[in-house]
């Protein structure tokens, strides 16, 4: 199987298209990057600026830059050397737009007639033969005024439309007469329109996550999977592609099945060269990836919670944790028990929500003699406990029948009196030749991922750079013994895995997380700034407070150095502001807004780019160094390490992005282009460290053309000794040696390397970053490590 050597993700999007792309082939090239990875390129929404709303499978987005497009792209990148791996999104399409995804539309149309009515998964019955669509300000009696018949015919609606503001819907064939009576014909069509808030509970089609916009697809069908495939098999077939990256397998009935699928379509596409595939699979702390999918790997949250953790002083725990407790008792709020009880409580609320249609749907597919025995509102709520229990983002039955079990065993301990009709469950979910069991596996994922990543993140807040996807903020740290032993296991396993530390799903970008990992190192000078901003604004949540501030200084650019730029920061800062409280969901909530703390939110972010600005920026000044240290140690350990690294657009300067959309900025490749020319130059001497990033840039070319250039074919720690040895992690990957620090502000507090040294072999290498000699064997890294807070050496 060919595979890359190290990845660099790019946003193709209408702003950026296949052609822009093509144009930064050759500054990829010189980078150091082996392949080009594309986000999704199949025609998405109109205006979607991230392509995971997929409207027709058949053709690559003109808006993106069309078939043509892509094959210049692919010429521009096979002239430069580099593979091209592709984002794909098999689970779902999207469905804002009816007119713009033909399928959709004709299924609203024809309804079950349809031909491609079994391509979505819909519950006809349910809906009584027709699709939910949750499009309506109000319920149908307040918002029937506002829809019209449109009986003018279109090649795509010859009966006409119904229209409501600016949605429009394909009339039913031979029901237009019905359109002098609104409500008549509305009672005529294939789809009900529902009001909007609906969707929680009354929706009859799966979805992806809580996303209404977005329908689930029954790849699991033959005939659906040959559909949805064969414009992405031709990408193989003509060397127009030569991996792919699956988005959210979990989705999907059965992922493993899918897997074996697409390895047989691939392996036949490129004439029996198996293709290259990672899978979007979120492990939880400790879960291994099934050993049986076909594929090389995940797409790396794992190894990025492996690198932030080691890069965390776990002496800060304890701190930290009392300042969050201070903080809940002086916002009148209970204190947490725990990172466990925290989400199962979070994830239960999303089982109770918006998660509800799911779990409805299960109900009504379970046996009857069940359904006759327990009232429906006692099977979803022993099926929510259930929900809110699992361990792990989901099963694949037979496989992962301990997962259940443990669900079952924590949700009978905490709900007793639901113990009987568990216990009934159990079998019935743990049978794969039921519908229901698939099912129940579909939707542990969505009460998963709504109930941690986007709730239980935005409440546990005594470290953010530790509430990232993929990772457990129950593990505040990993010492450097257990950093190497997990980096030992992924070279064994899954040594053409992905790694990564910034993606566009990442809560924060990498060196937002690396600069907020330094208050670990200074919990009580933390505490006192902490006091002291919230006495300059605050909303009122200590918790939330603490959040929005350590958002503010791990942000913190240095083009806010400018009135433009920080009125550019301030607008960012807003919008994080009001996803992040949004989705914690405590004071207020997506559809329901607490007006008042919103203003207060608002006002915070106002007073930190604003009065505040220069106590702010004192602050960042003072823990910055701190941070780029963490930041170039944590781009070292990623690139050099096991594993396929991605370099996500930008990131090879510092990445301080907050939440999406925020991630997905435009990237100034003009100007990297120009820094890495100027670091190339004969002479140039190796950049500071400083706001510039051209040394996170220097890190990232010689490490990834040091890839590129040698075979990385052993793992091997490296011993230090000394007093400050637990200041660096250290390997070797076959004459090829990583030399990183970690805990630098205490590293500086404590008086620096003094008499440590690293256990090099005995053979003079070379600094690929300096250029600087050194004989090698017990080498002082006072001396070592003298310019830049990391090392990369070879013979």
């Amino acid at each position: 199987m060919r595979h890359p050597l190290s990845t660099y993700r790019l946003q193709i999007r209408e702003s950026f298209t296949l052609d822009d792309a093509a144009e930064v082939t050759d500054y990829l090239r010189d980078l150091g990057v082996s392949w080009a990875y594309l986000s999704p390129i199949l025609e998405a929404t109109p205006g979607s600026d991230h392509g995971y709303d997929v409207v027709d499978v058949t053709r690559v987005d003109p808006a993106r830059g069309g078939s043509e497009g892509l094959d210049r792209f692919a010429a521009a990148a096979r002239a430069t050397g580099l593979g091209i791996l592709v984002d794909i999104v098999p689970n779902h399409m999207g469905v804002s737009e009816p007119r713009t995804n033909a399928w959709w539309w004709d299924v609203l149309r024809q309804g079950r007639t349809s031909a491609h009515a079994t391509a979505f998964d819909i519950d006809w019955e349910f809906g009584g033969g027709k699709v939910r669509v949750p499009v309506l300000g109000d319920h149908l009696d307040a918002a029937i005024d506002d829809i019209s018949y449109d009986p003018k015919p279109a090649v795509d609606a010859p009966d006409g439309l119904i229209r409501y503001f600016d949605h429009a819907f394909p009339v039913a064939p031979g029901t237009g007469s019905a359109g002098d009576d609104i409500r008549a014909l509305l009672d005529a069509q294939n789809f009900e329109l529902r009001f909007w808030q609906d969707e929680a509970a009354d929706l009859n089609y799966r979805r992806f996550f809580a996303v209404t916009t977005l329908a689930g697809v029954r790849v699991e069908l033959p005939e659906v999977f040959d559909a949805t495939h064969a414009e992405i098999l031709r990408w193989v077939r003509e060397g127009l592609a030569d991996g792919l990256r699956v988005d959210h397998p979990d989705g999907l009935v059965d992922p493993g099945g899918y897997l074996d699928r697409l390895a047989v379509a691939l392996e036949e596409a490129g004439e029996g060269e198996v293709g290259y595939v990672l899978g979007e699979k979120i492990l939880e702390h400790g879960e291994a990836l099934p050993s049986w999918w076909k594929t090389a790997g995940t797409t790396g949250y794992d190894a990025l919670a492996e690198i932030d953790r080691v890069l965390t002083d776990p002496a800060g725990e304890a701190a930290l944790d009392a300042l969050d407790a201070r903080l809940r008792a002086d916002s009148d709020l209970a204190p947490l028990t725990g990172w466990h009880d925290l989400i199962h409580d979070t994830k239960r609320k999303i089982a109770d929500s918006i998660q509800v249609s799911e779990i409805r749907r299960i109900v009504r597919g379970l046996p009857a003699p069940l359904r006759e025995e327990f009232e429906a509102e006692v099977l979803q709520d022993a099926l929510a406990e259930v929900l809110a229990c699992f361990p792990v983002y989901r099963s694949y039955l037979p496989a992962g029948r301990a997962h259940l079990d443990a669900a079952v065993g924590e949700a009978e301990v905490r709900r007793p009196e639901l113990g009987d009709v568990i216990e009934k469950l159990v079998p019935v979910l743990a049978d794969t030749s039921l519908e229901v069991a698939w099912r129940f596996q579909q939707t542990t994922g969505p009460v998963m991922a709504k109930g941690v990543e986007d709730t239980a993140f935005y409440r546990y807040t005594r470290l953010g750079s530790l509430t990232e996807v993929g990772g457990d903020p129950g593990e505040f740290s990993l010492d450097v013994a257990g950093f190497h032993t997990a980096q030992a296991l992924r070279h064994a396993s899954w040594p053409t895995a992905m790694t990564t530390l910034s993606t566009h799903d990442t809560k924060r970008g990498e060196d937002t997380r690396a600069r907020i990992a330094v208050l670990a190192e200074i919990p009580e000078t933390w505490a006192a700034r902490l006091e002291e901003f919230r006495g300059i604004a605050s909303t009122g949540h200590g918790p939330f407070d603490a959040l929005l501030w350590q958002a503010i200084v791990g942000a913190w650019p240095a083009s806010a150095s400018t009135p433009e730029g920080l009125k550019v920061y301030r607008e960012r800062l807003h919008a994080y502001a009001e996803k992040a409280a949004r989705e914690a969901s405590e004071v207020t909530g997506w559809w329901e807004q607490d007006e008042a703390f919103e203003e207060r939110m608002h006002a915070v972010v106002d007073a930190a780019t604003g009065p505040a600005a220069e106590r702010v920026r004192a602050f960042v000044d003072e823990i910055s160094p701190a941070g780029w240290s963490n930041g170039l140690s944590a781009k070292l350990l990623q690139i050099m390490g096991p594993g396929v690294p991605d370099v996500y657009q930008g990131s090879e300067l510092w990445e301080q992005s907050l939440v999406d959309p925020d991630n997905r900025r435009a990237v100034d490749f003009a100007e990297r282009r120009r820094m890495l020319a100027e670091i190339d130059a004969p002479g140039a001497r190796p950049p500071a460290v400083d706001a510039t990033g051209a040394a996170k840039l220097l890190v990232t070319s010689r490490a990834l053309r040091l890839r590129r250039e040698h075979p990385l074919d052993i793992y091997r720690p490296l011993e230090a000794a000394g007093v400050a040895s637990d200041h660096v992690v250290a390997f070797d990957r076959g004459g090829v040696f990583t030399v990183a620090t970690r805990l630098p502000h205490g590293l500086k507090a404590a008086g620096g390397w003094r008499d440590t040294v690293v256990l090099l072999p005995g053979t003079p290498v070379v600094d690929v970053l300096t250029g600087r000699s050194f004989a090698g064997g017990p080498t002082p890294l006072a001396d070592l490590l003298a310019f830049l807070p990391v090392a990369l050496l070879i013979f």
